[in-house]
């Protein structure tokens, strides 16, 4: 669990975070302006390429007193994804890999919350991705909750996920002279998610 985050020590440290509110249950949506999901792999078995999708939407309802009755909804848009090289970026949108044209859309959808700490959850869902549905558990730590200046109601919450692309039926590689292969299967899904309370 949250092995995703950054050292809780340094000069670089962000400033504590505020949990101001004892009870934020309710009805959200997801902040896109706030909230960034990210991906990793590991390129040519010596480094590690990251990119992010830029344009999604979710929901969220939140219920402090029953956590199982809390859910969540995420809908990305599969074609927006950046890892700064336009070249690289046009073959994880072609058939090899996402194949953004056919299936637009990655999504998740929970079926399960559970508390496993004050301020820790684990999230259980179905992820559909190339058309294809598989279940997994996202581990997600709540990072505080405040009353913004505009009079809105925010919670954050931080997690990631570790899933084999092959399972989605993204099995596109190329075999290095040296052994291994130019894309590891293992990618990493970050979340850094905002979510502002309906009225």
């Amino acid at each position: 669990m949250a092995k995703h985050r950054a050292s809780q020590s340094g000069e670089t440290d962000f400033d504590d975070a505020t949990t101001a509110l004892a009870d934020v249950t309710g009805d959200y949506t997801v902040d896109a302006a706030h909230t960034r999901i990210g991906f990793r792999a590991r390129h040519a078995m010596v480094t590690t390429v990251r990119g992010t999708f830029g344009e999604f939407e979710g929901t969220a309802h939140l219920d402090v007193a029953d956590p199982s009755a809390s859910r969540v909804e995420l809908r990305i848009d599969a074609g927006s994804l950046d890892t700064g090289q336009p070249d690289r970026d046009a073959h994880l949108r072609s058939a090899d890999f996402l194949d953004v044209e056919q299936f637009p859309e990655i999504t998740f959808v929970s079926t399960a919350v559970e508390q496993v700490d004050d301020d820790e959850y684990t999230v259980t869902g179905d992820v559909t991705i190339k058309g294809q549905t598989r279940e997994v558990s996202v581990d997600f730590t709540l990072t505080g909750s405040a009353l913004d200046p505009f009079g809105n109601t925010r919670v954050g919450f931080e997690g990631a996920l570790a899933l084999k692309r092959s399972d989605w039926g993204l099995v596109w590689n190329a075999a290095l002279e040296t052994g291994g292969v130019l894309v590891s299967d293992k990618v990493q899904l970050e979340f850094d998610v905002s979510v502002i309370r309906q009225a």
